[in-house]
């Protein structure tokens, strides 16, 4: 299913979750790794300033502290890289658009990062609560192919992601996600949990009679829009009333025993951006499983901050997943 892994680290000496989750789903999967590190600079004039990453010191990368990157890189995950196909790239400039660089010129099936980085107080980033950092939400904006956000190494059983939760709003980007869950369920014979969360007003307001009906709706909803794709999977359909989205999610997550959660990336827009959404920023920045996150074509944000453009041909949500496209 997974031919092509790029996993993104910030840092060199010590090995990095997404790193130790990538490579462990690379061998599972048989597939070819490309580890990135990308050094990074405050500078917008000189990209290639940057401070060195054992010293600290301000310099000026050239081709031999590359090499001496990659040399360390090799060492940090001599024992991890040795028995899977692997590649490792070092370069200069936004991280965002690094990754989004390699990926596009490999083809690569799946993107492997950390919520936020973990370099955060040395590059004087305030790190805030439930963000998932502008390197994910870049990506996540951007590309097609599914972003995997790891919070914490995954377990060699967890990545077999037998028990599977896909959490839905009916959007565009949910309907994408659909679709790649059910491929994903499909190929490994897992168990897929569809979730909805009805918002629930102040009681009394909102009386029993109320909730009733609205899970009844709800679930001929969740029938109507995504059973199609759903055919020949093991699947449940799972409502729950709540007023924070991301809250009931890593609740039926944990409840359920999870080994992945799937999101559209929410296609919430204002004037010429579009947002990875709050729901999919707090999952993924608290999820104990890794969060894999999807984003429809037509909500995808150019490297201009404009947006793409949707033709609104049907309502088929079959995309290209695995091809970039």
């Amino acid at each position: 299913m997974f031919n092509r892994i790029v996993a993104a680290t910030d840092i060199v000496t010590t090995a990095d979750a997404p790193v130790i989750s990538a490579v462990r789903l690379a061998r599972q999967q048989d597939a070819r790794l490309y580890l990135l590190h990308v050094m990074e600079s405050a500078s917008t004039e000189n990209r290639r300033l940057i401070r060195h990453f054992e010293t600290g010191a301000e310099m000026i990368a050239d081709a031999d502290y590359e090499q001496t990157i990659r040399h360390t890189l090799e060492k940090t995950y001599r024992d991890e890289l040795a028995d899977i196909r692997h590649e490792i790239r070092v370069a200069a400039g936004y991280p965002w658009e690094e990754i989004l660089r390699w990926a596009k010129a490999i083809g690569t099936d799946l993107i492997v990062l950390g919520p936020h980085s973990t370099r955060a107080e040395e590059k004087g980033v305030v790190r805030i609560a439930g963000r998932v950092g502008s390197t994910v939400e870049n990506v996540v904006t951007r590309e097609t192919c599914p972003v995997m956000v790891v919070n914490r190494p995954a377990q060699k059983d967890q990545l077999q992601f037998q028990r599977m939760l896909v959490a839905v709003d009916f959007s565009r980007s949910c309907e994408c996600a659909v679709c790649f869950a059910a491929e994903l369920a499909r190929h490994r014979r897992s168990r897929l949990l569809v979730f909805h969360m009805i918002p629930v007003p102040p009681f009394p307001k909102y009386t029993r009679i109320d909730y009733t009906a609205d899970v009844t709706h709800a679930k001929k909803r969740l029938e109507s829009f995504y059973e199609t794709y759903l055919k020949g999977i093991d699947h449940q359909y799972l409502i729950r009333a709540g007023a924070m989205p991301h809250l009931e999610i890593l609740a039926c997550a944990g409840e359920n025993a999870a080994d992945l959660i799937v999101l559209g990336s929410h296609t919430k827009e204002k004037p010429g951006k579009w947002y990875p959404g709050s729901a999919v920023e707090r999952v993924a920045y608290r999820a104990d499983c890794p969060a894999m996150v999807v984003t429809d074509p037509g909500a995808l944000t150019h490297w201009d901050l404009t947006v793409a453009a949707d033709d609104g041909k049907g309502k088929d949500r079959l995309i290209h997943v695995f091809s970039g496209t």
